[in-house]
């Protein structure tokens, strides 16, 4: 409801258009190790800090194996695969939980990045936004070309883009 105000000249809300519900916003970013993963899963940390209810979810696909008519050493690279993403993400978690003290949410998947990536935003609902790292200039990456070329405006979620060639002090001042 509006009222006027004699000391502002104008009218002035008085409280929300809406009662605020507690969310729980997650942002989602790709873990693969690069330089430019690096930067963005510091900003997408950074960021879910700041939000209220906001969380971060640590996704990396592992790629279908080349050698799947090889049934045992097809297994055992798909094991080998699961124990390195896992060590990687664990390391990310806890690097992050000390720098903002945010424990993120960690998924690992097997697939072609692109397709599961998409499935994985379609079919969790509380994503907030997708945080990408682009790296050098005419190379940012196949990702970065899917979902900021092809499928920007069909998303359900912002797509953000962290220059990988910023510094950690560069996104602290910016998140």
């Amino acid at each position: 409801m509006m009222t006027d105000t004699i000391d502002s000249g104008g009218p002035q809300i008085s409280g929300p258009i809406r009662p605020i519900k507690k969310r729980y916003r997650k942002l989602l970013v790709v873990v693969d190790g690069s330089p430019e993963s690096k930067v963005a899963i510091r900003f997408a940390a950074a960021r879910a800090a700041h939000i209220t209810g906001g969380g971060l979810i640590l996704f990396h696909c592992i790629r279908p194996g080349e050698f799947q008519h090889w049934m045992a050493v097809a297994d055992r690279m798909r094991e080998e695969a699961y124990e390195e993403a896992r060590v990687l993400l664990d390391e990310v978690a806890e690097r992050l939980h000390s720098y903002c003290g945010i424990t993120p949410e960690v998924r690992i998947v097997e697939g072609e990045p692109k397709e599961q990536l998409l499935k994985f935003i379609d079919e969790t609902p509380d994503i907030f936004g997708l945080v990408l790292g682009a790296g050098p200039a005419g190379n940012p990456g196949p990702l970065v070309d899917y979902f900021a070329h092809e499928l920007a405006g069909s998303l359900k979620c912002p797509v953000m883009l962290v220059p990988g060639n910023m510094t950690y002090e560069q996104v602290d001042e910016m998140a």
